[in-house]
């Protein structure tokens, strides 16, 4: 009869391998993407202007004016998600070789930029149909393109799951030492941040902060692939 000892997983971290610098590269491109899709979205607010405040035809046509900073809110925003669906894998990887392999960091980590994919893909879902339909404003209807303006002005800057992710790297540094020290306090800064802020009623800041997090952290790494 052969007997085994169980394995102790809590106290077991894998050897670090190379995963190039691909992920790392794709992740600070991400960050830059999503610093230019939130100016994107900061220029494109008709409906937020007060001088057209309750006027759905004044901020239709507010809006018209405004689709050169639409679709660079659109591509900014698609960029970054892309790029995002290589550093979340590449991050989660990196972090496996790092913590314990019972430690559930890297795929919180992974899991907190996953949401923010989703964020941004909702975020430009309507991009299209508005930035070119509202070449003839006769053909919308006002109403619609008020809600158009608020949904480009909201949903691309929910950013609380980079929160999420910022406090998963931060933890793993301060625990593990997965990251340098600078790393650590910058993600567990910036990712208290962003995480109080996505939870609470002012969420929308949480698309400052995050996207500012996410470029310093991928920049971090890129220097330790």
């Amino acid at each position: 009869m052969t007997i085994t000892t169980p394995r102790d997983d809590t106290a077991s971290i894998a050897t670090p391998a190379s995963l190039g610098k691909g992920w790392a590269i794709a992740g600070t491109t991400a960050g830059l993407a999503s610093i230019v899709s939130i100016v994107g979205s900061a220029m494109s607010g008709a409906a937020y202007d007060k001088s057209v405040a309750g006027d759905a035809v004044g901020i239709t046509e507010k809006l018209s004016e405004q689709t050169a900073s639409i679709l660079l809110m659109h591509t900014g925003a698609m960029f970054s998600a892309v790029l995002l669906l290589v550093f979340a894998p590449g991050l989660r990887r990196y972090l496996q070789a790092r913590v314990p392999v019972s430690s559930l960091l890297p795929d919180v980590a992974a899991g907190g930029l996953l949401l923010v994919v989703v964020a941004q893909l909702m975020g430009t879902a309507l991009t299209t149909e508005f930035a070119f339909g509202l070449a003839d404003t006769d053909q919308v209807v006002p109403e619609t393109a008020v809600f158009f303006g608020h949904w480009i002005g909201t949903v691309p800057w929910l950013w609380v799951g980079a929160g999420v992710a910022a406090l998963a790297l931060g933890i793993a540094g301060r625990r593990h030492g997965a990251v340098p020290g600078w790393l650590v306090w910058t993600s567990l800064v910036l990712g208290g941040l962003t995480t109080l802020f996505g939870v609470s009623p002012l969420q929308y800041m949480a698309g400052m902060t995050g996207p500012i997090w996410l470029t310093a952290a991928a920049l971090g790494l890129l220097k330790r692939a």
